[in-house]
């Protein structure tokens, strides 16, 4: 038993670092319970193991470095949680206990499912915002909060409190974050599993412009300060301040109350702009929640009821493959239509051809759909007895559906590839996608509808086609003349960026942004770069053996350097600036710095900018080849222990601006 308890405990641990720090929970709501519970059950039976940092006696942390943090002047404890209609029975019968049979209420709410925050106003105003981190000390995030239009910076009225907190949810709404992943897609960057933790990853930015853009919201739920005997009259109290809080809100008296409550809104929340993921029993009277107390991670006057996630078996009836502008291969099962989270869901990603002999996938299978709180549906097991005795098996397909290539497998690698990249159209329109994108070439109003118009029609077959467009070619029948010219005006444009973005934008494979920089600052121009043997790419920092394979494959290509030298013809920009080599120098060439805590005067940013010019490399964790870590301040504990460990030496900002002065 020991064992076991010490493998959950481990376990926990680490999911909660997935969930609440890298925000991408490996395992759902429902399994993370039911190992707490475990957890608990064997604690319980062997209270000789007992230890303060267990998870069962702590709130799982989101801490994160680079943020302040702030001790939160009232612990933000987590709810129990439970599934079923017997455990929330349980609870009323052990608030009644505890209230030696008095009267009470149960406010029952909506359980929104996003990232919990603590608002303080002192006076009337936002004072400061602090995320739960681990119930007793927080990231301060007010610069972000404040961006977040339905959050109050002031609060005016007659009963305002000299200093009050208020707590709740901050939330990507469901119309948000849709947009937001199709954006990633588009980019084939990974997709946010759900609202949460895309408005989780955006809240925890460091750049407020972006949270700005991704219009986060946020329903509030528990008012501290106010002179309300309930919490439902704080609640109201806080709606006439100008805060959002719970729809549908109700008092109820009898179990029975709380069960339809329940039972209504695992329906009708579906119609909510924003994702739930259960309901909140609070016993209504704050006198009988003082009366009833805590335990040591949790109030025993509340509780939350969760939804399990939904599952639905449907008939899959075919598997189709896409082709991205990698070339790699994704099947898509194609179903009869279900019902799922309030969306019709038809079509599931199959990921590659081991998830597909997982399954021992049969076309007319019986499969099993889950979605939950995740916005991307996937197949979670097959009914074999409803298998059709004569089926097929699904097989992976060996040539590419687009262009009829041979499909290859990269050593290593789970997916397959398309090899035909010069030929291949949804490769081709992938790269001129690529090409266009904010972070690349930053051609707006080239979206991929407007891509795939261009490729259909003959216009554009290559990115260096895009440079040799006209008004009039755009225009069409003569009702877009506006967005032909400023579509025309951003090509243009896009001449002037920099080198290490038009290198990033070609789309060289294995090529990121990182990357990108490198190579442009080692090489200077891109006649270099193509000049450059194996040995010689190698030799440069962060440069393998396989990444200098993909870029002179790229550059021996014919194709690419007919490409390319159109694109020369064009006046884009394949060497470095004047002004850019100026101001390289080779001051911090050949260390490996470590950036930590909160600066004052240059962003982190701005930090990582001045080492990769100085001839620098940003490295993110401490090691025994770390140079030196450059520390603002409120640099986390764990590196700091760590950094004096290994004997590194700490600077500070000052110390770090005359080193390269």
């Amino acid at each position: 038993m020991h064992s076991e308890i010490s493998k959950l405990r481990r376990q926990l641990h680490e999911h909660n670092y997935n969930y609440y720090v890298k925000n991408s929970p490996l395992i759902s709501d429902q399994e993370f319970d039911a190992m707490m519970r475990r957890l608990q059950e064997l604690e319980a039976q062997h209270p000789e193991m007992f230890d303060p940092n267990s998870p069962t006696q702590r709130v799982g942390s989101d801490l994160q470095e680079g943020f302040v943090q702030r001790e939160h002047k009232h612990p933000m404890l987590s709810l129990a949680n439970t599934y079923n209609f017997d455990d929330v029975a349980d609870f009323y019968d052990s608030v009644s206990k505890g209230l030696n049979g008095e009267p009470f209420e149960i406010c029952a709410e909506m359980k929104y499912d996003g990232l919990s925050i603590s608002l303080i106003y002192i006076d009337g105003r936002l004072s400061y915002a602090v995320t739960r981190g681990d119930g007793v000390r927080g990231d301060d995030v007010t610069q972000n909060v404040k961006t977040i239009r339905s959050i109050p910076l002031v609060v005016e009225g007659d009963d305002i409190p000299k200093e009050f907190e208020i707590r709740g949810e901050i939330l990507m709404p469901w119309e948000s974050f849709e947009r937001l992943n199709k954006e990633r897609e588009e980019q084939e960057e990974p997709l946010f599993a759900n609202p949460r933790n895309a408005a989780s990853g955006t809240l925890k930015s460091l750049n407020s412009k972006v949270v700005a853009e991704r219009k986060l919201d946020a329903y509030l739920y528990f008012l501290i300060g106010a002179d309300e005997a309930t919490h439902y009259e704080s609640l109201q109290k806080a709606a006439r301040w100008g805060f959002k809080i719970s729809q549908g809100i109700r008092l109820c008296k009898t179990k029975e109350e709380v069960f339809d409550f329940i039972n209504y809104w695992d329906k009708e929340r579906k119609n909510l702009p924003v994702a739930t993921d259960g309901i909140v029993l609070k016993v209504n009277s704050l006198r009988q929640q003082k009366n009833l107390g805590f335990t040591a991670k949790s109030p025993r006057w509340a509780i939350a009821y969760k939804y399990k996630a939904e599952r639905a078996c449907t008939r899959l009836n075919s598997v189709s493959f896409q082709v991205g502008r990698t070339g790699a291969v994704t099947p898509v099962a194609n179903m009869d239509a279900v019902q799922l989270s309030g969306t019709t869901v038809r079509r599931a990603t199959l990921n590659n051809e081991d998830f597909i002999n997982q399954f021992d996938l049969h076309i007319g299978d019986y499969v099993y759909v889950e979605k939950g709180g995740e916005i991307i549906p996937k197949i979670v097991g097959v009914d074999i007895e409803q298998r059709p005795i004569i089926s097929q098996p699904v097989e992976f397909i060996k040539r590419c559906p687009e262009c009829g290539a041979t499909l290859v497998k990269k050593e290593g690698e789970a997916a397959y590839y398309c090899p035909n990249s010069d030929h291949c159209p949804p490769q081709i329109r992938g790269k001129i996608e690529h090409f266009v994108a904010r972070k690349a070439m930053n051609i707006m109003g080239l979206g991929s509808e407007i891509v795939e118009h261009l490729y259909k029609s003959g216009l554009v077959r290559n990115i260096a086609d895009l440079y040799e467009l006209r008004v009039e070619q755009l225009n069409g029948d003569g009702s877009k003349q506006k967005s032909a010219e400023n579509i025309v005006n951003a090509i243009e444009e896009s001449k002037s960026v920099p080198f290490e973005r038009v290198l990033f934008a070609l789309g060289i494979s294995q090529i990121g942004e990182t990357t990108a920089k490198t190579l442009a600052r080692k090489f200077k121009s891109l006649d270099a770069l193509m000049a450059a043997d194996l040995q010689t790419l190698t030799e440069v920092d962060g440069v393998g053996q396989i990444l200098a394979e993909c870029i002179i494959r790229y550059f021996n290509d014919e194709n690419n350097k007919e490409i390319i030298s159109r694109l020369k013809d064009h006046e884009l920009k394949f060497e470095i600036s004047q002004e850019q080599q100026a101001s390289q120098t080779t001051k911090l060439e050949g260390l490996s710095i470590v950036i930590s805590g909160v600066f004052e005067q240059h962003s982190r940013d701005e930090y990582k900018a001045m080492i990769e010019m100085n001839g620098g490399k940003n490295v993110s964790s401490i090691s025994k080849k770390t140079s030196f870590v450059l520390a603002g301040s409120n640099m986390g504990p764990a590196k700091l222990e760590k950094a004096a460990k290994l004997g590194i030496r700490i600077i500070n900002e000052s110390e770090f601006l005359d080193m390269i002065k």
